[in-house]
């Protein structure tokens, strides 16, 4: 199966980069791409520049990884309660391409923050967005809180989340397989 992998944020220093690559070395057995949001940079999103220059590359390119991965395991990053701007601009271009452009996609949905609530805002607005408007179908998902506290040098250090996440690896792994999840 391939799945492709991405946190939600453009930062160089994205905890939320660190927690997908963390889940990502956890799977084995399936071909894996772990995207970076930098390369995917365009202009914000408007149907007037939408009807005058078309699509722009970087999102039919993102949208064509999408469409080529049996599942996604994606990493949303907090800004004020909403997604980053640069991922909401990258879905905005995509889902005018094509939506649902998550239709039969096996989803695993992280965020993660500094903070005790583990980006707990973000993934309500991710759950509603990711299932309702792009049609995924979110098979596992998790907040990790107080990411800088439980998370060392590429691995989690608290047994209790490092069970939770590793729960939902599993799950998702599962969905994939079309295997029911213990």
């Amino acid at each position: 199966m391939k799945i492709v992998a991405f946190a939600g944020s453009i930062s160089k220093k994205s905890i939320n980069k660190e927690l997908v690559n963390y889940v990502v070395n956890q799977i084995k057995g399936h071909e894996i791409k772990t995207l970076d949001l930098n390369e995917y940079e365009m202009p914000i999103y408007s149907i007037d520049r939408q009807l005058e220059n078309g699509f722009p590359a970087e999102a039919e390119a993102f949208y064509k990884e999408i469409k080529e991965a049996d599942g996604v395991i994606i990493s949303l990053a907090e800004h004020n309660g909403n997604f980053a701007v640069a991922l909401k601009n990258i879905l905005d271009w995509v889902s005018r391409i094509e939506m649902p452009y998550l239709k039969d996609k096996k989803i695993l949905l992280l965020s993660t923050s500094p903070g005790g609530y583990g980006g707990g805002n973000v993934m309500e607005v991710g759950l509603k967005y990711f299932t309702h408007f792009a049609s995924g179908h979110v098979v596992a998902n998790s907040t990790f809180p107080s990411f800088n506290d439980h998370f060392k040098d590429g691995e989690i250090i608290h047994d209790e989340l490092k069970a939770k996440i590793d729960e939902k690896i599993k799950a998702f792994e599962c969905a994939l397989s079309g295997v029911e999840a213990f």
